[in-house]
């Protein structure tokens, strides 16, 4: 299996005994034959074939990064263009019927602004068990985030002629409204909170200072921060888990969520009938990732960092997409794209002068940057839709539909210090 591939399953066929391949091919021949004989005769209109459409968003999120893009190319953190940047998101948000939050974000020396832009969307709660196996509705939340900003300014411009940013993170941010858009429509269990986020370019200003003010309350209550940036133009697209995943006995914990939006994928055979995968990097090498004096696996995590990472170090687990190739045998080789007509800066698109919708669609399929914007707004909608492990939405609780009891092992202490023993029960 390559590196940057998920694995897939095929069944082979095999003959019975004394039956050739042969035989069964002539037998299939006849049977579709059989049944496209009646089409045929009477023409291919009265032939009826449902084909169901996902992820059908139109280019409402395309047009979105589009226009970040070609008004505002040098949105630098805390530059007057990112201020302008940030006000076209939030009335685009405004539009949708969200009331918006606003959060002053400060550079580190404390003289230049920025603003994270926050939707808060109300969901009904989700049905857990407690150990008396009564169930008990609690509130749950997940974050969607993306930065807005770019990391060259106005002072860079005569120096990036084609330069706009769409990759990073014109594309995130259109992939975000787009979500926004959809989600309305919605009766969700989790409490959705979607960011536009500042001064990302400035190690992540913006998500920093949003995870600063949570409480541990909210932090608790956080089952998962999505974090979307540079989908575009890298040759495929990944998700990835956090660092947190790689602390021992936090493996399965921290990336349940990160395996659900494969299962989305799965599910809904997106690759067959959108042409789009969602790939995890299982390159395998081994070395210290997280630069805690370990070695790491380096499967289904990245070492590109961006505003996932406050969330991360505070043990919020992590899904983050981005578009990248991972099917290199070292990391020093990894880079977004082999595309032989984006090797200018080493096949590394963010942060360079290749960073342009002018370059990119001359050398992209024409609706790759529709396609991967609707499909990874569809695969985060679909995950948040699975509500949180082990509950149920009030839909289902009122449909009659039920938790499979929960084994509770209750040590048992013994005396004149035997060995203790456990006695299960069930919840």
């Amino acid at each position: 299996m390559r590196k940057g591939q998920y694995m897939r399953f095929y069944h082979d066929d095999d003959c019975p005994k004394g039956k050739s391949s042969v035989y069964y091919r002539l037998i299939g021949l006849f049977l579709c034959l059989a049944f496209a004989l009646p089409g045929l005769l009477t023409g291919c209109g009265s032939v009826d074939k449902t084909v169901e459409v996902l992820a059908a968003y139109g280019d409402y999120g395309a047009n979105i990064a589009q226009t970040i893009a070609e008004q505002y190319p040098f949105r630098k953190a805390y530059s007057p263009e990112e201020k302008e940047a940030g006000a076209y998101i939030k009335s685009e948000f405004e539009k949708l019927g969200y009331t918006v939050e606003e959060q002053t974000v400060l550079s580190a020396d404390q003289t230049g602004t920025s603003t994270n832009y926050i939707v808060r969307i109300p969901g009904e709660g989700l049905m857990f068990q407690d150990l008396q196996g009564n169930y008990v509705l609690k509130k749950r939340q997940v974050i969607v985030g993306a930065h807005y900003d770019t990391k060259f300014g106005s002072a860079d411009a005569a120096a990036m002629l084609d330069y706009d940013g769409i990759q990073d993170n014109a594309c995130g941010i259109g992939t975000l409204l787009t979500l926004a858009r959809e989600i309305r429509t919605n009766s969700m269990g989790y409490d959705v909170v979607l960011i536009a986020f500042g001064a990302g370019s400035d190690s992540y200003a913006g998500a920093n200072t949003y995870a600063a003010q949570m409480t541990a309350d909210e932090i608790a209550s956080t089952d998962v921060m999505y974090c979307v940036e540079s989908i575009y133009a890298g040759d495929k697209l990944y998700a990835s888990a956090g660092w947190n995943s790689l602390v021992p006995g936090q493996k399965y914990e921290m990336r349940r969520k990160l395996y659900e939006v494969y299962d989305v994928v799965y599910e809904n055979s997106l690759s067959n009938k959108n042409g789009v995968d969602l790939l995890y990097n299982e390159s395998g090498l081994s070395f210290d990732i997280d630069g805690n004096g370990a070695a790491d696996v380096y499967r289904e995590v990245t070492t590109t960092l961006s505003d996932y990472v406050p969330f991360d170090r505070a043990g919020v687990p992590i899904v983050f997409f981005e578009s990248y190739d991972y099917n290199y045998s070292k990391t020093t080789d990894m880079k977004e794209t082999k595309n032989l007509k984006l090797q200018a800066n080493s096949g590394m698109i963010r942060r360079t002068s290749s960073d342009s919708l002018k370059i990119l669609e001359e050398a992209l399929p024409a609706d790759q940057l529709v396609k991967r914007i609707n499909n990874t707004a569809f695969i985060i909608l679909k995950a948040i839709e699975k509500g949180a492990h082990n509950s149920l939405t009030k839909a289902a609780y009122a449909d009659g539909a039920t938790i499979a009891p929960v084994i509770h092992v209750i040590a048992t202490v013994t005396p004149a210090g035997e060995t203790a023993s456990t006695a299960p029960a069930s919840s």
